[in-house]
């Protein structure tokens, strides 16, 4: 007898519960029926319309996905709208979609994990423990700032934001807290845990500079968002391949980060403007 997108829902609900997500936050079958045969099954940060494509191109029955689709409360989905094109485009192909969001990001194992994985950082604790999100570990070895900032590039998928460093690049980093997603409302926990560098997504300009002007500690590094969730779709895939055996799970290799242009390192000085 072979696997339903029921059986697949019930094994991702067991790693990442949605009871363990934030109450604004919309997680769990989007669309699909759970009655339905499953034997591909694909992961995504994103559920776009690429994303999709991809999906149904890989023979996919179920889309799992980071980022909900409906996030915010709709009063419909007509096809000509983007979100609503993405549910008929699913519903027409035989496609079910799974969000799993901040349910995910407070699993153990979870978003926070699989980042810290990925950088060769060995998970200790949460870094919110009254939320379960983010993560604190040690680095195999200390190692400098600027050979850390370099880690972090060579570990990601490669984006336009790229990887930006805030810090003395001799500054010695061992202890690392990591946040997968947009993680400066945690800075003070970074700050008050003691670690010598932050890994996370979309710091703003104004909580960064007065965490530098507090002294800097720790050092900062900014990926963008879709790059620091990404490793959290391997994970999920193994959760599956293991729940479901025989199953053919693929990773999404669409980049997603909306960002698509960008520059190296710029001089100190800003360019004179006439």
């Amino acid at each position: 007898m072979g696997h339903l997108i029921a059986d697949a829902v019930a094994a991702l609900e067991a790693a990442y519960p949605p009871g363990l997500a934030q109450d604004w936050d919309a997680v769990g079958l989007v669309c699909g029926d759970p009655a339905e045969p499953v034997d591909r099954v694909h992961l995504a940060v994103d559920p776009t319309a690429g994303v999709v494509e991809e999906a149904i191109a890989a023979g996919a029955q179920l889309l799992v996905t980071h980022h909900p689709l409906l996030l915010r409360g709709v009063h419909g989905v007509p096809a000509d709208q983007p979100k609503g094109s993405v549910v008929h485009r699913l519903i027409r192909a035989g496609v079910g979609l799974l969000a799993a969001h901040t349910n995910a990001d407070a699993a153990w194992p979870g978003v926070s994990d699989a980042l810290a994985d990925a950088l060769g950082v060995a998970v200790e604790e949460a870094l919110d423990p009254a939320s379960g999100i983010g993560r604190i570990g040690r680095l195999p070895r200390p190692e400098r700032f600027d050979a850390f900032v370099a880690r972090v590039e060579a570990a990601l998928p490669t984006t336009a934001w790229g990887v930006r460093g805030a810090g003395d690049p001799a500054r010695t980093i061992e202890r690392v807290a990591v946040s997968g997603g947009a993680g400066d409302s945690m800075l003070h926990l970074a700050r008050a845990s003691g670690v010598d560098a932050y890994v996370t997504a979309d710091l703003r300009h104004h909580p960064a500079d007065e965490h530098l002007q507090r002294g800097g500690a720790p050092a900062l590094v900014d990926v963008a968002h879709w790059a620091s969730e990404h490793p959290w779709c391997a994970q999920a895939a193994d959760v599956v391949r293991r729940a479901l055996p025989g199953t053919t799970v693929t990773v999404s290799t669409l980049r997603t980060d909306p960002w698509t242009l960008g520059a190296r390192a710029v001089p100190a000085v800003a360019k004179e403007i006439p």
